[in-house]
């Protein structure tokens, strides 16, 4: 049996008081005994507009956020799944928020780009966003085979978009990473029911690393971080500021839950629907 963990940040402005703070937050992972760690997506930078992150965009294979990475994972012997980093897209005004995976030995194993992005204005409070004036979609579907089992990308905003994670099942994931940064008003309504239904619906692991607190730009985002299994329980959670969520992955409870309960096989999606 293999533990997982997942880290809460509430990133601000300063990349390397950001990447202090996940070295500190790995470290306590691996002292709990993990060997599979997630980041929040943003953990370098959680900028005062979302044009910083742009500023700071790296190549694929170099930069000080990815150099982090690697290190981090080799130093501690760890598979790390890097939240996400922003690289270099194509044009000079955009980025790609890549969630890049790192092996025990700090190499680069995976990579996915967020494919949906967070365009919406909240009545309720008034807050707007609008990802794709700083952030190029990607359109790849991305798994990674892992000693934890097979393990599927999905970033935030992803997590409302089904068919994505069914894509997942499809290649036979086991074990679901989700760097997230959800909004506080959108959090508490929707994040645990969401986060839960996808482990639920694709019986695997669901390892859901948030932002969680109040950031220097005004920002506030939810948090409760959790990992969940196949069967929706939450095994464990955080529901605000800086810290991290532990629980071993059973494989074999992957396994026995898909044979008692074959929901994956009974998809009929081949039959016409009637008018």
């Amino acid at each position: 049996m293999k533990r997982a963990a997942a880290i809460q940040m509430a990133s601000g402005p300063n990349v390397g008081a950001n990447l202090t703070e996940a070295g500190r937050l790995i470290s306590r992972a691996v002292e709990a005994g993990a060997g599979l760690v997630v980041l929040p997506e943003n953990f370098a930078l959680m900028g005062m507009k979302e044009e910083d992150k742009v500023a700071i965009r790296e190549k694929e294979g170099e930069g000080p956020i990815q150099q982090f990475l690697a290190e981090q994972a080799a130093r501690h012997g760890i598979w790390l799944v890097g939240g996400t980093v922003p690289l270099e897209a194509g044009d000079a005004g955009h980025i790609r928020a890549a969630c890049l995976v790192y092996d025990e030995e700090g190499k680069q194993r995976a990579r996915y780009d967020k494919i949906h992005l967070f365009d919406v204005q909240l009545e309720e409070n008034g807050e707007t966003y609008n990802e794709s004036a700083t952030i190029e979609p990607g359109n790849e579907v991305v798994v990674v085979d892992t000693p934890f089992g097979c393990l599927g990308l999905a970033v935030c905003y992803d997590l409302r978009f089904p068919e994505l994670f069914r894509q997942l099942a499809n290649k036979g994931v086991e074990i679901i990473a989700l760097p997230s940064a959800f909004t506080a008003l959108t959090g508490r309504a929707h994040w645990e029911s969401l986060v839960r239904a996808r482990a639920i619906e694709n019986v695997a692991y669901v390892v859901a690393a948030g932002q969680g607190g109040y950031h220097v730009n005004g920002r506030e985002t939810h948090g409760d971080s959790m990992i969940v299994d196949p069967w929706g329980q939450v095994l464990d959670r955080l529901p605000r500021g800086s810290g991290l969520v532990v629980a071993d992955i059973d494989l074999d409870k992957v396994s026995q839950t898909r044979r008692s309960f074959p929901v994956l096989e009974h998809r009929r999606i081949d039959c016409n629907l009637a008018r």
